[in-house]
């Protein structure tokens, strides 16, 4: 299977003010993405706040994204759910409109306890679309689900034939790195955090992730893997230093999910609030994190239309 090189962004789902989906600004959210140097898309994920959407939204929205979309633009949708046959039809929906991929975090319940379950899990989903790559979301913060990953592929290997690599979002880079080297690099590892780009370049290997920062910070966290290629380490390292102080300033408002996508809106692309039970952000707060936003040249540097 082709392994992505580049970083793929992990969109917010824009919402107007009453709680409903707005797909009106996905089309300018797709070329905002794409001229900042993204390759593409994971929707409905936990940036894009996935487990709060009805399955009828989840739908509408893989069908507006692969509308809008550029040319050559990856658009891989998260299918994952707490129903397994529901995850396996939005599988089989993503494959008949021309999706590139597919991916599923592990439920948040009930929470798979063993390699077995999981296993069995993806394998379901999987299913529902063959012709697709199939990635599995490891997200422990999220899901609860902290079963080790080497293990884990080692049991999906040569039974789930569409089986592409993991969304690799935790903080182990020594296990990522061990999930790399599995079976001569099989499987793609897509780095997953975007604190620790650099360190994953460094162990040798890393091509491509996905990012939530990469929203906003794109243009940034695309330059940390181009000086890494060209040599130029120092550059690799004063960018990633700085995208690690954008993180510590959304670190104060709720993090990405909340503060992230209030900053959407400070760049010029509002996507409106989040559902509940998120907590959003008040005036108040948006002025102070803009003003730490400021602060360290953010508005400088950050994604551009």
């Amino acid at each position: 299977m082709e392994k992505i090189k580049g970083l793929i962004n992990a969109p917010f789902t824009p919402f107007y003010e009453n709680g409903e989906v707005n797909y009106e600004p996905i089309e300018a959210y797709a070329k905002l993405l794409a001229n900042n140097g993204l390759k593409g898309v994971f929707i409905n994920g936990s940036s894009g706040e996935g487990y709060m959407l009805t399955e009828d939204e989840r739908i509408k929205l893989a069908e507006r994204w692969m509308e809008v979309s550029p040319k050559d633009f990856k658009v891989i949708v998260h299918v994952g759910s707490t129903c397994v046959k529901m995850s396996n039809k939005l599988a089989a929906h993503a494959q008949e409109i021309g999706a590139w991929g597919i991916g599923a975090m592990a439920s948040p319940f009930p929470k798979a306890g063993r390699v077995e379950e999981l296993v069995k899990y993806c394998e379901e989903i999987a299913c529902g679309a063959p012709a697709l790559p199939f990635y599995f979301y490891h997200i422990p913060a999220l899901s609860g689900v902290f079963l080790p990953m080497l293990p884990f592929l080692k049991a999906v290997d040569g039974r789930i034939p569409n089986f592409a690599g993991i969304k690799y979002t935790f903080e182990s880079i020594y296990e990522y790195n061990q999930c790399r080297l599995y079976n001569n690099g099989k499987f793609d590892m897509l780095h997953g955090q975007d604190e620790t780009i650099l360190p994953a370049l460094a162990m040798g290997g890393a091509q491509g992730g996905i990012g939530g920062t990469t929203n906003y910070n794109g243009r940034v966290l695309v330059e940390i893997i181009d000086a890494w290629e060209k040599g130029d380490l120092e550059r690799a390292r004063e960018c990633q230093n700085f995208s690690q102080d954008v993180i510590n300033v959304i670190c104060n408002y709720r993090g990405n999910i909340v503060g992230g996508k209030r900053i959407m809106k400070l760049i010029g692309l509002d996507l409106g609030k989040n559902r509940t039970p998120f907590q959003n952000m008040t005036d108040a707060e948006e002025a102070a994190m803009k003003s730490e936003l400021e602060a360290i040249n953010f508005f400088e540097r950050c994604n551009k239309f």
